[in-house]
């Protein structure tokens, strides 16, 4: 061979080396016996003792699959999965509508109907086969029993002094429930001018932006806060350990208390380093045994239609949360509306609130 092909041949072959290491180190990653969960809070016990802890852990002892889980605000943890799209670091993506549909639009999962699945609504299910929810839930808000001997029940009751700067909501844009603040505010006020009008006027009570709304219940429980926002499964949870936590749903000066359904939404992501592995972990979410556990051990709601909330073999915290929304008038956002003008109505809110 003359000298320099034999030169071009060596340099070629080194260049050819990392390729083939990186190829062969893909296909041991999906080997590896773990799968990565980016969720949002709320499903997850503060002292170990919540949903996601009990079924991760039966999870890894049926499978031997190892879950490495990562929390944070809906918006946030969509906007991390975007990030790492060109080389994705999830398997398994868990978060409140409308960012769930905000990560479907963005190409971030893949189609994938766990098992279990056609026992969910079509309300709480994608039409593209793209997300399931898991757990059922609705969207509240929480306010100390001990320092309120007299607690607020309407919108314009937290206008009131004795908010002022013992009141927060977690941020639009940010946080599954801040932004369920907006949707409620446009909902009970009859459009996006009069909601923004009255969460300008409530900003002079506001502590202030919170990029969680988990953080916040503490907060209340301490009376550090008088009123924050949240979802009921999360608080109910949070209850156990927090005494001072009432849950409640604002209504508007003389009509109803209202909220809507926000549940924990999960899709496959497109690409995931470990797919096998998030079709399983999926498969047992929404399992029977493990929707049985959402309202004994969450304090939430199943997803599937075949598991009962009432009857013979409801649970306490079943009969509990029936009580607490029992009165409340449910309605369904426009989800479609929500996801095309959501940046919109956030840059709307920020304008009206000065933040």
């Amino acid at each position: 061979m003359p000298r320099n092909s034999l030169k071009l041949a060596v340099a070629l072959s080194l260049l050819a080396t990392p390729l083939l290491s990186a190829c062969a180190g893909n296909s041991a990653a999906s080997d590896e016996k773990v799968v990565t969960v980016y969720s949002a809070d709320g499903l997850k016990g503060e002292n170990g003792d919540g949903w996601y802890d009990r079924i991760f852990k039966d999870f890894e002892k049926q499978t031997g699959i190892k879950v490495e889980y990562v929390e944070g605000g809906s918006g946030e943890m969509v906007q991390r999965a975007a990030r790492e799209k060109p080389n994705p670091q999830a398997d398994v993506l868990v978060t409140l509508p409308p960012f769930i549909q905000q990560a479907d639009g963005k190409g971030l999962l893949q189609k994938y109907a766990p098992k279990g699945s056609d026992q969910v609504g079509d309300a709480g299910k994608s039409a593209d086969g793209t997300w399931t929810s898991v757990v059922n839930n609705y969207f509240g808000f929480i306010y100390n029993k001990k320092e309120l001997r007299q607690p607020p029940t309407t919108w314009e009751d937290l206008l009131d002094g004795t908010y002022k700067n013992k009141l927060q909501y977690s941020t639009p844009g940010v946080a599954g429930d801040g932004t369920a603040v907006l949707i409620k505010a446009m909902h009970d006020f009859g459009g996006e001018k009069p909601a923004m009008d009255y969460l300008g006027k409530l900003q002079s009570n506001n502590v202030g932006p919170s990029a969680s709304t988990g953080k916040l219940a503490p907060k209340v429980d301490k009376g550090e806060l008088l009123v924050a926002n949240g979802d009921v499964q999360m608080n109910f949870a949070q209850s156990k350990t927090m005494p001072n936590l009432g849950i409640w749903f604002p209504a508007r000066e003389g009509g109803r208390p209202t909220t809507f359904a926000l549940p924990y939404a999960a899709g496959l992501v497109t690409d995931a380093p470990h797919t096998e592995n998030g079709r399983k972990l999926l498969d047992f979410m929404l399992s029977q045994g493990a929707q049985q556990q959402v309202s004994a051990i969450g304090g939430g709601f199943s997803a599937r239609q075949d598991v009962k909330a009432t009857g013979a073999d409801a649970d306490a915290n079943a009969v509990a949360l029936a009580k607490i929304m029992h009165g409340v008038e449910v309605f369904e956002p426009d989800w479609d509306d929500i996801d095309e003008n959501l940046t919109s109505y956030v840059e709307a809110w920020k304008a009206a609130t000065g933040s």
